[in-house]
């Protein structure tokens, strides 16, 4: 099950210490403008080795594209993406052959397949993401088109939550920090995590603007349920909420329904979805990520012959997977509200005339 999309169908490819990662995106419409260096950009956002508190690795993360797109457009057939690892130092990994390190994927996987690869877990590593992050960007090409835009940031590391959703501040931010008050803060707790040879859990807030009302499918293919599903499927997501979350279970209807104006609605509760279909306001989301697993102090564990033991792992990892994931969480994003509009395209008998009516005049 390595494919994902109805429309725009992403199919992604590659282990954390082969020799790279991929993806092949079907479905992009043809004469869509590919722009190289904005979705290098994007790559770079989320690479290895430029975040504070992140991991020491330091990938290129260069993407060539093989695939899909001529003179600079999509010509409609399947756009495939390569990103070699040029840093892996395999190495780092030899001790943990045998040995199941906690809360990773380690274990469940080799109950699953029966062979492992232990390279920093091989397909379940975090390194995968690239790939995404690069269909990711072509998503949002596709947006850009419709006058939509994905942002994210940084609202809580740890305990240390922000006030402000400060989403243009938080492009430049070493951590992507939505409130500039609480940056360093934040920033203090991540470092004192990797002193303390420890990792530390964070809350990402994702925000889409400019979605047309009317996007997702009743009932099996709610907008909601796509995303919650998109960004579940993130490396160490725990939990996502829409909109008011978790609490809209503690709250009265009065309180909770958003109520509408001439002007538009007079609050976001519903994070701009109802009934699994976008109601034209911005759509709000909230991704929690566990503290990164690979940590140095001792840690009780088996190995694959069910014998007990403790681990220490070496090697280079995040402080904190939350910074670096919020933009695999931006790009899954795109690729979930990019497919819906593709799929809507045929939900009403006009949208067929318009395309289908004009050509014949």
């Amino acid at each position: 099950m390595n494919s994902f999309g109805a429309k725009l169908r992403l199919t992604t490819f590659g282990e954390s210490h082969g020799r790279g990662v991929g993806c092949v995106l079907d479905g992009v419409p043809a004469g869509l403008e590919i722009n190289e260096k904005f979705i290098q950009n994007e790559l770079d956002r989320r690479k290895p080795g430029t975040r504070t508190g992140g991991t020491s690795r330091q990938e290129d993360d260069r993407a060539e594209i093989l695939s899909g797109a001529f003179e600079g457009v999509a010509t409609g057939a399947p756009i495939a993406i390569f990103i070699a690892n040029t840093n892996a130092k395999s190495g780092d990994y030899d001790e943990l052959k045998e040995i199941f390190r906690p809360s990773h994927a380690d274990y469940s996987w080799f109950m699953k397949y029966g062979v492992r690869d232990h390279r920093g877990g091989g397909r379940s590593s975090a390194r995968e993401s690239a790939a995404r992050v690069a269909a990711g960007a072509i998503a949002k090409l596709i947006l850009q088109t419709i006058g939509a835009k994905v942002e994210s940031g940084v609202a809580a590391i740890g305990g240390i939550e922000g006030d402000i959703y400060d989403f243009a501040y938080a492009v430049n931010s070493p951590i992507f920090a939505l409130d500039p008050n609480k940056e360093a803060e934040q920033i203090a707790a991540i470092t004192k995590a990797k002193q303390d040879r420890d990792s530390i859990g964070a809350k990402v807030k994702i925000r889409v603007t400019g979605v047309p009302a009317g996007l997702g499918e009743p009932l099996y293919d709610k907008l909601d349920a796509k995303l919650a599903e998109a960004l579940m499927g993130v490396n160490a997501v725990k939990a996502v909420e829409i909109g008011a979350g978790a609490a809209a279970a503690r709250a009265l209807a009065s309180k909770n329904n958003d109520q509408t104006s001439a002007k538009g609605f007079l609050s976001a509760n519903a994070g701009g979805i109802l009934g699994g279909v976008s109601d034209g306001g911005a759509i709000d989301i909230t991704a929690h990520f566990k503290p990164t697993p690979s940590i140095s102090r001792p840690q009780r564990t088996i190995d694959i012959y069910g014998e007990e033991r403790v681990i220490e792992i070496k090697g280079r990892h995040d402080g904190c997977v939350g910074v670096r994931g919020a933009i695999v969480c931006e790009a899954m994003t795109a690729l979930v509200v990019a497919d819906m509009a593709l799929v809507n395209m045929g939900s009403k008998i006009e949208h067929i005339k318009t395309i289908y009516g004009s050509e014949r005049q």
